[in-house]
């Protein structure tokens, strides 16, 4: 089917940005469900969600390595400068955040079904991420590199602090049991999600950094997918907490959305 390795590459890339668009549409109307979203109902095998979120971020991680020492700039320092954000993010996603998430974590509910889906997800966006920066991408030709690095490392770099912050404290707040409580301070005084909103800057940025197709297909993906859920997360709070929800937080974005 794939002649090259630079078809299933483009193939890869116009697909997630593709994707996007259904997988908005679906989220207005199917919340998937795991976190607070998950109930007894909810049918189908699970499993522990420190489990699930190290299996289904994996690919990140070793998929990349793979990948990345295939490609002609891989002796090239740019590219390791380059791809070194979005290993950080990945590793606390794949090895930090599930290691914290342990500690609080004692019930068999994340679906087996998503969690797969996003393992291949992740698998193809891992190729495409990594595959561009490690062999697609033209350094000796591009003169505005380290201008936009800086610009999108800053946003990146300021997403995923606001991130690894915002699951701080929704885990301090679970820790201390009795149930969910609502989230206080910080820019939880301002969105519902900023956690999302955390990670919603970090592909900005680094759609900015790559300045590719392969990099602004996940951030588009992304928001398709992260926005629709912080929605669902603020009428989910709406409803369960009532008049005692600040009425002046928004879902995602401080004072638009």
């Amino acid at each position: 089917m794939f002649s090259s390795d630079e078809n299933l590459f483009n193939f890869i890339v116009f697909f997630i940005l593709v994707m996007a668009f259904p997988t908005f549409i679906l989220c207005q109307f199917f919340t998937s469900p795991y976190g607070k979203h998950y109930t007894s109902a909810d049918s189908g095998t699970t499993i522990s969600p420190p489990i699930a979120w190290a299996f289904m971020e994996s690919p990140t991680l070793w998929l990349t390595f793979l990948v990345f020492r295939l490609g002609k700039n891989y002796t090239n320092p740019l590219a390791f400068i380059l791809i070194s954000p979005y290993l950080f993010h990945y590793i606390n996603r794949t090895i930090i955040y599930p290691l914290r998430l342990r500690s609080r974590s004692t019930k068999n509910n994340f679906p087996l079904n998503i969690a797969v889906a996003a393992f291949i997800f992740n698998l193809l966006n891992a190729y495409i991420q990594s595959r561009w920066v490690s062999h697609y991408a033209n350094y000796e030709e591009d003169e505005s590199f380290w201008v936009r690095f800086g610009i999108g490392l800053g946003l990146f770099g300021s997403g995923m602090l606001v991130n690894i912050w915002a699951d701080g404290v929704l885990l301090g707040l679970k820790s201390q049991g009795g149930g969910y409580k609502i989230p206080r301070g910080g820019l939880f005084d301002y969105v519902s999600s900023p956690n999302y909103l955390g990670e919603i800057m970090e592909w900005l940025g680094w759609a900015l950094m790559t300045w590719s197709w392969a990099g602004l297909a996940f951030f588009v993906y992304t928001c398709a997918n992260l926005v629709p859920r912080a929605v669902s997360n603020h009428k989910w709070y709406m409803e369960k907490f009532g008049e005692d929800y600040p009425k002046n937080r928004k879902a995602v974005f401080p004072f638009l959305y």
